[in-house]
């Protein structure tokens, strides 16, 4: 056992968008815990996922691969047994692996999907937890709430000690730091619900927002023209278009007021881990699996094939172990999710298992580089006759009471809605490149809020020949990849039995004296030219 290796923290929130975080920008955050971190460690402020919705990205980032690599571009197709997984790799290198049961990643085909993946899946006692005496308020069906995800502040029952599974899963995180075992590093893969919609939050997190610090919502085109079709048919069908800007306000605090309460408890964490003397020697990686409307477009929610902003420019912070160099601060490089996988590979000194596409960021932490990707990319949808990849039945068997019925509907269509799309995004310039409908093109510095599609601009003629070349070229280095085994009947034994019947006994006998001797039958093929 290498005693060198670093502790791991993977601190994982759901749905949260990179300015939610105080020191990215956002007077109206509080997030003190992290804002900490991006002084001790690096926090990226152009960090961005692969994906805009969780179970693709989540096997993007744990994987280095991109979600085309292997068609994980649904909610319904994680990782396979066959396929990489960070956790197996940290648990096969004797890391003690501690996970709790929030799966958006691992199949649950038959047997148990957590065995091969950790030392540990936690479960809370269902008894321990408080139950919600006022759940998420929606309005009647019809009405401009019912679609909203807006329930505001939430009071809890009296009733038992946590009061959900987040706080359930960060205290048995913190129990695990206590009790860790004195002989192995531990990895803590802690995925959380919060701030993931509906947007509900208890006191104190609820009225710790000042709504008068707000930043500017990005209003909801006037037309829709040239913009994607799902987009239209999910504002349309969530009917909130008459809301006032105080309601926003409030719908945007409460989410905020849930990063709030995401942060203490990553503060509890860090606390666990100073008091057991372990701070210094862990690796801390926080990191969002996408990002969430929350008002921007007149939308709540998120999409599984659109790009903007909000849906996919994701938090992302490193405090590494004292003996990897650090220049703390924030950092503007452009960076994706899946760099995360290389650069955990990397502190941990881990054997690489398979071809993958991220590139660690030791030298963007330590500040030997300024630069780290010229560009970045993220993708969704299907092809129109991929119609298992809805996740849903025909639009026309729906129920229309859950919240999520207008983006299943809009997924369900036999339209262009839900189809295939490709984001590459420079600091200048987001390239969307559409299978079935118009292109996007915004130029991020005079149009930061992405409003105006200028894809048919002819000034602008020679850039979109520039993404399409850069997209071309991407697709092309990232469309397979091949396994590093090669299969069984290049076994020794295997070739070993094929020259046996094709050569001479005396050049068969030599070839096994060879192999007795330690000599591999590859290396004795490729010394006599075979």
């Amino acid at each position: 056992m290498n005693k060198k290796r670093p502790h791991i923290l993977i601190f994982n929130p759901d749905q949260m968008r990179a300015d939610s975080l105080h020191h990215l920008g956002n007077e109206a955050s509080v997030t003190p815990n992290l804002d900490q971190l991006a002084k001790e460690g690096v926090s990226f402020s152009h960090a961005f996922c692969q994906n805009p919705v969780c179970t693709p990205s989540r096997c993007s980032f744990m994987s280095g691969w991109y979600p085309h690599v292997r068609g994980h571009r649904t909610m319904t197709h994680m990782m396979r047994k066959d396929e990489p997984v960070l956790l197996k790799e940290l648990k096969d290198a004797g890391y003690y692996v501690w996970m709790n049961q929030r799966n958006d990643l691992l199949p649950a085909q038959k047997e148990s999907p957590f065995e091969a993946y950790s030392s540990e899946a936690f479960t809370p006692d269902n008894a321990s937890l408080k139950r919600p005496g006022k759940k998420n308020s929606r309005g009647k069906p019809g009405t401009d709430t019912y679609y909203s995800f807006y329930g505001g502040k939430l009071e809890n029952a009296e009733a038992g000690k946590h009061p959900d599974m987040d706080s359930a899963w960060v205290e048995g995180a913190i129990d695990m730091i206590h009790r860790r075992p004195e002989d192995q590093p531990l990895c803590i893969f802690l995925p959380l619900q919060y701030p993931h919609p509906p947007y509900q939050v208890e006191e104190p997190y609820f009225s710790m927002i000042d709504r008068g610090a707000l930043k500017t919502r990005i209003k909801a085109p006037e037309n829709w023209e040239k913009k994607p079709s799902i987009l239209k048919g999910i504002h349309k069908l969530q009917a909130m278009q008459n809301w006032s800007e105080p309601r926003w306000d409030e719908l945007r605090a409460t989410y905020l007021g849930m990063c709030t309460r995401v942060d203490r408890q990553f503060g509890e964490v860090i606390n666990a881990l100073k008091q057991e003397g372990i701070y210094d020697d862990t690796a801390i990686f926080v990191f969002s699996d996408h990002g969430d409307f929350t008002g921007d477009y007149g939308l709540v929610e998120k999409t599984q094939n659109t790009f903007e902003d909000c849906l996919t420019h994701v938090p992302f912070l490193i405090k590494p172990p004292k003996e990897v160099a650090v220049m703390p601060g924030i950092k503007d490089a452009l960076v994706e999710l899946i760099d995360f996988y290389a650069t955990a590979v990397d502190f941990c000194g881990l054997k690489e298992t398979h071809t993958h596409f991220g590139k660690t960021l030791r030298g963007v932490i330590s500040g030997e580089k300024a630069t780290h990707r010229d560009a970045v990319f993220c993708e969704g949808g299907r092809l129109q006759q991929e119609r298992h990849c809805t996740e849903t039945d025909d639009a026309e068997g729906l129920n229309e009471k859950g919240e999520y019925y207008p983006r299943q509907k809009m997924q369900s269509s036999h339209g262009p809605e839900h189809t295939k799309a490709t984001m590459c995004r420079t600091q200048e310039f987001k390239y969307v490149r559409r299978l079935y409908e118009k292109d996007e093109l915004y130029d991020l510095k005079n149009d930061p809020e992405e409003r105006f599609n200028c894809i048919d601009d002819p000034a602008l003629v020679h850039v979109v020949a520039d993404f399409k070349e850069r997209t071309l070229t991407w697709y092309q280095e990232t469309c397979d990849v091949v396994p590093f085994e090669p299969d069984d009947r290049f076994t020794d034994e295997a070739l070993l039995n094929m020259i046996k019947l094709t050569t001479s006994e005396q050049t068969f006998n030599m070839i096994a004296s060879t192999l007795a001797n330690g000599t591999s039958l590859k290396d004795i093929l490729k010394m006599r030219g075979a």
